[in-house]
């Protein structure tokens, strides 16, 4: 597309727009009486508008039947999980016994790393993105060092170039391949949340499959954003949250990935909780646990139900919406049209005063933009947010900004130019 810095071009792209209406469908922050340009959704994404209806319903079963409220009802919490995995699967590219809701994205990562973290002689190393997010180095480590490995020793960590920003796909396959008789897992995330870069998830997993090694994924910035097809890809586990670009709230509930090739191997060590057992003699209470089929075996206690609620709010908006590839497309257009504006700043000014270190192929990155500021870079930030756009400050000098498709439009991105060229 020829992109145009007016505001007659991003009112005809809003028009044209076939997701125009699903804005009303979210809750917008107000800022001096208008709603807030809301650029943030890599951090929390916003209230879906149905929200509360759909946890007034818990309440209210919770009110009206009790105890009861887990097997009547229109919608029993027995199996309300279950309920929402399809909608997550087809998001994911997953059979859906592949696909299970539960926990939190730390706790899911450690639990997948007890069944797919098993060092054993020469082969103990795990390998991740370096300047992961923490949340992922801090359940590493403590993982290798659980396992009395040293950190120092047993994780490798793969750095972008020196003055470049993401890593090349090429550098990371080579690394497996040379460390290919070290290495336990791969581990990475399947978009880094500093710079927005789009990792190369099936040749990742190809590369460590091929240095028999696990591969496995930290999909907190990827679910709901980008592309996925963990099923056609061989990737052996994932996790993700869904507060980000799902959309469920503030600490909403995680969920896992287990690839069906491993469902049937009884070697695999799992811990297990009394959720995870099989449905149909759950409530006969047995003492020798019997799993599940699939990925819902690793689960543990029984759903939260308000936690699942929320989920629903959102997950029925993607169904809406006709699901990712449509949000996809318009997340490509959008997040090109901030960096066109972007760029023209820097045109015009005859300097690079907005740094864009999110990797330039559209296919290569998220609908987010890290931007690296020249000069002034708080001042910057806090311009924007004097202005009513909410983004995210990263120190010592980056802005994060993610025009998500679902809730933000092309004349908010044509104001946020606005806004940015004048703040220099």
């Amino acid at each position: 597309m020829i992109y145009q810095n007016t505001l007659a071009f991003a009112t005809r792209l809003d028009e044209q727009d076939p997701l125009k209406d699903f804005q009303s469908k979210f809750l917008i922050p107000q800022h001096n009486g208008k709603d807030v340009i809301y650029l943030c959704g890599n951090s929390l994404g916003l209230q879906p508008a149905n929200a509360r209806a759909e946890v007034d319903k818990i309440l209210n079963g919770w009110q009206e039947r009790a105890i009861e409220g887990f097997f009547t009802g229109d919608e029993p919490w027995l199996d309300f999980h279950k309920r929402l995995t399809r909608t997550l699967s087809v998001m994911l590219g997953a059979e859906k016994e592949e696909v299970t809701i539960m926990n939190s994205l730390t706790v899911n990562l450690h639990l997948l790393m007890v069944s797919f973290y098993k060092p054993a002689g020469k082969r103990y190393k795990i390998m991740i993105e370096g300047g992961a997010f923490p949340s992922d180095q801090y359940a590493v480590a403590s993982q290798v060092r659980f396992h009395g490995y040293d950190p120092k020793d047993a994780i490798i960590e793969l750095f972008p170039r020196v003055g470049e920003f993401n890593l090349r796909t090429e550098d990371i396959l080579k690394k497996i391949n040379e460390n290919r008789d070290e290495l336990a897992l791969v581990l990475f995330s399947g978009v880094n949340y500093y710079t927005g870069q789009l990792f190369d998830m099936p040749a990742i997993t190809k590369a460590a499959h091929e240095a028999d090694a696990i591969a496995g994924f930290d999909l907190a910035h990827a679910a709901g954003n980008v592309p996925v097809q963990l099923h056609d890809w061989g990737v052996d586990f994932a996790t993700w949250c869904s507060y980000k670009y799902i959309n469920s709230g503030p600490g909403g509930i995680s969920g896992a990935f287990v690839h069906k090739k491993h469902f049937d191997n009884t070697e695999l060590s799992r811990f297990e909780g009394w959720w995870g057992f099989r449905e149909d003699k759950r409530f006969l209470m047995p003492s020798v646990f019997e799993g599940e089929k699939g990925a819902a075996a690793w689960q543990l206690s029984t759903s939260p139900a308000i936690l699942l609620a929320l989920h629903k709010a959102s997950l029925d908006i993607f169904e809406e919406a006709g699901g990712l590839a449509p949000l996809r497309a318009k997340s490509e257009l959008l997040t090109g049209y901030l960096e066109f504006l972007i760029n023209g700043i820097n045109e015009k000014h005859g300097d690079e005063l907005f740094k864009i270190i999110s990797p330039k192929n559209k296919s290569d990155r998220g609908c987010q933009l890290s931007i690296v500021c020249k000069q002034n870079g708080k001042a910057t930030f806090d311009k924007l947010t004097e202005n009513g756009v909410i983004g995210d400050w990263r120190e010592p000098n980056v802005i994060r900004l993610s025009p998500a498709p679902l809730y933000n439009s092309f004349k908010q991105v044509f104001d946020t130019g606005l806004i940015l060229a004048a703040s220099i």
